[in-house]
């Protein structure tokens, strides 16, 4: 949710207290005054974990000012800092360069070492989707059944380097570089050691780590270049916008039983623990109260730990109703 709403603390209370009563036992806050936020939702009894930004730095100006050549590039060699693509706010920095993990390491071990806050939260722990889900096709005005250059990250010189000193190719001179197999597992994992850096940072503060990832590990692998199932996290947060894909409801349970199964068979020794609990995402503007209300059903009976929804001011009284119903 987004904590800059220019609400006093009583205001705050009121609103926390609304989800304390529905079933909600934790919120995740981008934005605004963290003290002041997190003292309210602590006095409702609810958990305040800080929302952070990872791999998007669109609102980073220190990080556009001082080190542009920290953000990521086109396979037409064109930088996400200069010419994002999609969005003007799809500015992406590079989870391949050291600069930028010890950075980003520092900024999520500030947030953990603050008492006021319980955990971290990452959002936009990726690359730049190159695919869009199918849903979104219509919206940018774009067919996208393959992968073109202008969406496919990162070729800057780092992972340039990086990747021919393990391969021994450039991976601009791939003939098909969507198709290969190696130069695919070079980014996902890319992402991967950048995230159990940032792991590491805040578990240091004693605070666990959670993170918002695309619905399923193979949609995420696919266009999104994220392999979350091999992250030491906490909890995942896979976000089951079934509208994004043109799909139903049940396809959220299909999703849940994907993640839920691919972290169950964790065996890798800095990746999760075997059973890591997995919260489904929801996304309100497309669920009326009574879909909101079968979502829910739907993800719990496919194994998933909880759900989250997006975001808090979109919960209507009707909403919240709904869940008192189904919330043991």
């Amino acid at each position: 949710m987004h904590g800059n709403r220019d609400y006093h603390a009583d205001e705050w209370r009121r609103r926390f207290a609304r989800l304390r009563e529905a079933g909600f036992d934790a919120v995740l806050v981008g934005g605004g005054d963290i003290e002041l936020v997190s003292a309210a939702a602590h006095a409702e009894g609810l958990e305040y974990h800080r929302w952070f930004w990872t791999m998007n730095r669109n609102g980073d100006a220190w990080a556009q000012e001082n080190h542009p050549e920290w953000f990521t590039v086109s396979r037409n060699l064109e930088s996400s800092l200069q010419k994002p693509p999609y969005v003007g706010y799809y500015r992406w920095v590079c989870p391949s360069r050291a600069p930028v993990r010890d950075y980003l390491s520092g900024r999520v071990g500030e947030l953990a070492a603050n008492p006021a806050v319980d955990g971290v939260h990452l959002d936009y722990v990726r690359h730049c989707d190159v695919i869009l889900p199918r849903g979104l096709w219509e919206t940018y005005d774009l067919v996208q059944d393959i992968e073109h250059p202008e969406f496919d990250f990162c070729y800057c010189d780092v992972c340039r380097e990086q990747f021919a000193a393990l391969d021994g190719r450039d991976p601009l001179e791939i003939p098909d570089p969507p198709s290969d197999e190696a130069w695919r597992r070079f980014r996902w994992d890319s992402v991967t050691g950048a995230v159990r850096e940032l792991a590491a940072a805040v578990h240091a503060m004693g605070k666990p780590i959670t993170a918002a990832v695309f619905p399923t590990p193979t949609v995420a692998r696919t266009l999104v270049r994220q392999a979350w199932d091999e992250w030491p996290l906490d909890r995942f947060f896979p976000m089951l916008y079934h509208s994004f894909y043109l799909e139903d409801i049940e396809w959220i349970g299909d999703g849940v039983r994907e993640g839920v199964a691919a972290l169950a068979d964790s065996h890798l020794a800095d990746g999760p623990s075997p059973g890591t609990p997995l919260n489904a995402g929801l996304y309100l503007p497309v669920l009326e109260p009574a879909e909101l209300a079968e979502a829910v059903v739907t993800a719990r009976e496919a194994g998933a730990a909880g759900v989250s929804t997006f975001e808090m001011h979109g919960l209507t009284d009707d909403h919240l109703a709904a869940l008192k119903g189904i919330v043991g």
